[in-house]
């Protein structure tokens, strides 16, 4: 199973980089779609993402136009994340799926309204207490991220602790 997280726009780097180490700790490619609300040069992203930069699969893209024409949601699993989702994320089956397309939108506006009401049937929700508006990116990307690994029993992660 093929992972691809992607961030739209994303405007923080401290969530970018921490993004960036769970996708090196998972194996999973991070699509970065522009704008960016920074450089991934800057010393934040790099910070946040320790020295697994190296160890990372990036693809970039010019906006999220280009990225869809590219991957075509019609054709692929692919999923948008939202507090207005129609499912849950865990309710579905992703042990049968070959590759994974997970979208996430910039932190203060989530993905585009037409967007999401295009692909409404792929849209995903984390569940939360009404009254909230949203969680931390970085946290919603490995809680989604990580539980499509266990789906799949961790498939190609290691197992057992090797310090103990």
């Amino acid at each position: 199973m093929k992972l691809n997280i992607v961030l739209v726009e994303p405007e923080i780097p401290q969530n970018t980089g921490n993004i960036a180490r769970t996708c090196a700790a998972l194996g999973a490619k991070l699509h970065l779609v522009y704008p960016l609300g920074f450089s991934i040069s800057e010393k934040q992203v790099k910070r946040a993402g320790l020295d697994y930069w190296d160890k990372l699969e990036i693809e970039e893209h010019l906006n999220l136009e280009e990225f869809l024409k590219k991957y075509k949601p019609e054709k692929q699993n692919m999923f948008f994340v939202t507090t207005k989702g129609k499912q849950v994320y865990s309710n579905l089956d992703y042990a049968k799926m070959q590759e994974i397309f997970i979208l996430f939108g910039k932190e203060t506006k989530g993905l585009p309204e037409n967007i999401l009401q295009k692909y409404l049937d792929q849209t995903i929700r984390i569940p939360m207490r009404p009254q909230l508006r949203s969680l931390n990116l970085s946290n919603a990307v490995a809680i989604v991220a990580y539980d499509i690994f266990r789906q799949t029993g961790f498939e190609g992660l290691e197992e057992i602790s090797k310090y103990f």
